[in-house]
């Protein structure tokens, strides 16, 4: 959230409101799949997502179609969708995410430092010290402006006057809001942004200047910021057959996730399912 966006991905950041307890139901002769029409690289109208691919692939393994719930992953999408029983299935949610049952993970990711290649900063950490002095874009969550994790590591280290707020939800009234804090890096807006996996990889791709990608470090901020996610499918918690189907597939279609994550440029970490998830 989608987005390590907490409260949906973590990041990435979505922030959703408070759930209400939904409907609970299997699914039928449709998988139906809650999502966001204007959230690439994740979901959209024109189910040019990773997060359709994969839907679409689990709805094949398992000899059905999708059928989508369309709403903005903002403040109240999993009260309005999944727990009002009108979809299902939500593709991505952090593995530990407490407003929904979470499947087996099928990726792992992290916040990424984002510069352009040809300055040649070599950032890694939240303590180097070059981070006092360069531009930082960050993302900030819903019409309030919440921090995501990179601004409370960067706060915690007094690096606050130099930040530049890009919110994740960008103009919703154009496609693939989430992208303008990478677009920022490579016009020269910012010196860095410090960006979730997914939107940093599939829209540095798109860009006409090289741009670098590193993953940020400590891995998890004392005494507990986390910045890299096991990222799951989530359903309801009184849905335990779909949960345990998508578990299966998610065994049996690894190779096949794999190479749509690929694909979309969804950079990885670590290892998922006893595979190297890069």
């Amino acid at each position: 959230m989608h987005h390590p966006s907490p409260c949906l991905a973590i990041l990435c950041a979505l922030s959703l409101g408070a759930c209400t307890k939904g409907e609970a139901s299997l699914a039928g002769p449709e998988l139906r799949v809650c999502a966001d029409p204007n959230n690439l690289p994740y979901s959209n109208e024109k189910l040019e997502g990773f997060e359709n691919r994969i839907a679409d692939l689990v709805a094949r393994d398992l000899g059905t179609k999708v059928r989508y719930t369309w709403w903005a992953q903002r403040r109240g999408f999993i009260r309005n969708t999944l727990n009002a029983g009108v979809c299902d299935v939500v593709m991505g949610v952090p593995a530990s995410f407490d407003m929904a049952a979470a499947t087996i993970p099928y990726y792992r990711s992290s916040y990424y430092f984002v510069t352009r290649r040809d300055r040649d900063l070599r950032l890694a950490s939240f303590d180097d010290s070059a981070l006092r002095t360069l531009t930082i874009g960050v993302h900030l969550v819903g019409d309030d402006g919440a921090n995501t994790p990179p601004v409370h590591a960067l706060d915690k280290r007094g690096i606050v006057g130099n930040l530049k707020g890009y919110l994740i939800y960008g103009d919703y009234r154009r496609p693939s809001p989430a992208s303008e804090i990478i677009n920022g890096v490579a016009r020269g807006d910012v010196d860095v942004a410090i960006v979730w996996g997914p939107i940093a990889g599939y829209f540095a791709r798109r860009q006409q200047v090289p741009l670098e990608l590193v993953p940020v470090s400590p891995q998890i901020d004392p005494p507990f910021m986390p910045f890299v996610f096991d990222m799951a499918m989530g359903v309801r918690r009184t849905d335990v057959d779909l949960r345990l189907r998508l578990d299966s597939v998610i065994a049996r279609r690894r190779p096949e996730i794999t190479a749509i994550l690929d694909e979309y440029a969804v950079p990885r970490v670590g290892t998922i399912g006893g595979a190297p998830s890069t």
